[in-house]
């Protein structure tokens, strides 16, 4: 396919599309990212370990792979960008302004991910190097890099792989990357697991993780699983629907999001299996919040033997798992571009890189840096964090269950579902998925409160 072919009614049989193991590595790639290992610890510990952990397995099963399914069809219904596949799959051209919101959340979460995504690639050189662990005030070195200038140049350099990489297109790109990143960070991840679990006290951490306690869940744990577990599949911000364009129709999207929310399960798993033993080995608290990665666990790595090796694996890890969640986010708005705009795959990546690295400098800056990107306080970087988690996202997946429960008349046929299981689909996303995603765009909002 030539770089400069507009993506709607993108041809079956495309040389750039996915190959069925490559479509699955990547969507697997998109869903494991810095959330579920630097959020899912956090919000485990403070809403209940394995009860809570048990709770996001049900609505990942029961809300997460529904929705992911419908965007997987969705997406290859249409083959275009998140905004024209809705189009092409509904008639009517009303739904591409409700496919642009994925296109916006997709480009704004990238501007801030990329900086976030730049602090786990800087602490693994710095752990490599044993610069991290020079100075115990771990607390006081966080704080004085963010401030600083050099997360700007990381923030770059993370969007300057991930451009390269996407340039590159689907099969030579974004399928290529994965299916080296994805078994190296199998590899790092059990390495890590296997440290964590042979340390002093390891025990108590692991059944906290495992041995749920009912008594702790609450309705907000609930709410909180439900967003996690509809989040950390990537729903929402366009990314499966875009990777859904690119898939064989010979491909069963019904198999392919089981693997997905595997691998996201999977993922989790081996990160709680991390996390926990660590922090109950050093007495660190479970519910420490974003902090918890660099700050109470760099300590931890200095007091463990072969620390800095480890330190700099877990970085790393962190660092692989960003760069397979950007190459996903980027693409939605590059899809977006080199259809909307015919423009060749080239200038739409480096074009919608520029873009977001513009964006982002506001929010890298806002943490003291300069004075005064503060509002109604909030930094720019939490403003727009609020914006994309708490707004854009939900109501994006909204709109993608109302569509394929309501309006799309297509669905079971591209969704390729027996008929009992398609009805099991349609129940979930007409009565129980859009209830659900509307509670936790409430909740996240400040609207709801308990």
């Amino acid at each position: 396919m030539s770089s400069k072919q507009v993506n709607h009614n993108r041809p079956e049989g495309s040389a750039d599309q996915f190959s069925k193991s490559g479509f699955i590595l990547a969507a697997i790639g998109s869903a494991v990212g810095l959330g579920n290992m630097w959020k899912f610890p956090y919000i485990t510990g403070q809403y209940g370990g394995a009860a809570f952990f048990l709770l996001f397995i049900v609505c990942l099963v029961a809300v997460g792979l529904p929705v992911l399914l419908a965007e997987l069809a969705i997406g290859r219904g249409g083959r275009g960008s998140a905004a024209s596949s809705f189009v092409k799959v509904g008639g009517h051209k009303a739904w591409g302004g409700m496919g642009m919101l994925s296109v916006i959340a997709s480009f704004t979460i990238m501007s801030f991910y990329a900086i976030v995504a730049g602090w786990t690639l800087s602490y693994a050189v710095k752990a490599f190097s044993g610069n991290l662990f020079s100075n115990n005030d771990f607390a006081g070195q966080f704080g004085s890099f963010i401030s600083g200038y050099p997360p700007i140049v990381w923030q770059a350099l993370v969007l300057l792989i991930t451009g390269w990489i996407v340039a590159r297109g689907i099969s030579g790109g974004i399928e290529k990357f994965n299916k080296v990143l994805i078994p190296g960070l199998l590899i790092l991840l059990v390495i890590l697991m296997v440290r964590a679990l042979t340390l002093p006290g390891a025990g108590a951490g692991v059944d906290f993780f495992l041995k749920p306690d009912f008594s702790k869940l609450t309705a907000e744990s609930a709410l909180v699983a439900l967003g996690h577990a509809f989040f950390s599949l990537s729903l929402g911000m366009g990314a499966m629907m875009t990777y859904g364009s690119y898939v064989d129709r010979k491909q069963s999207l019904g198999s392919a999001a089981l693997a997905i929310g595997g691998g996201d399960l999977f993922y989790a798993l081996i990160a709680g299996l991390i996390i926990f033993p660590t922090t109950f080995s050093f007495g660190i608290d479970q519910a420490a919040g974003p902090t918890l990665v660099f700050i109470a666990l760099p300590a931890a790595f200095s007091a463990m033997p072969l620390g800095t090796l480890f330190g700099g694996l877990f970085f790393l890890l962190l660092a692989v798992a960003a760069l397979t969640s950007t190459v996903s986010l980027i693409e939605v708005p590059v899809a977006f571009a080199m259809e909307r705009w015919k423009l060749s795959r080239t200038k739409a990546v480096w074009i919608i890189i520029a873009g977001c690295f513009l964006l982002g400098l506001p929010a890298a800056l806002s943490f003291g840096l300069v004075p005064g990107l503060t509002f109604g306080g909030k930094s720019f970087f939490d403003w727009m964090d609020f914006l994309a988690s708490n707004v854009l996202l939900p109501l994006g997946g909204l709109v993608v269950t109302i569509f394929a429960g309501y309006f799309w008349k297509g669905a079971a046929q591209e969704a390729g579902l027996t008929s009992g299981w398609f009805r099991v689909w349609l129940f979930m996303l007409r009565y129980i998925a859009p209830i659900l995603v509307l509670f936790v765009f409430l909740h996240s909002a400040g609207i709801i409160k308990f």
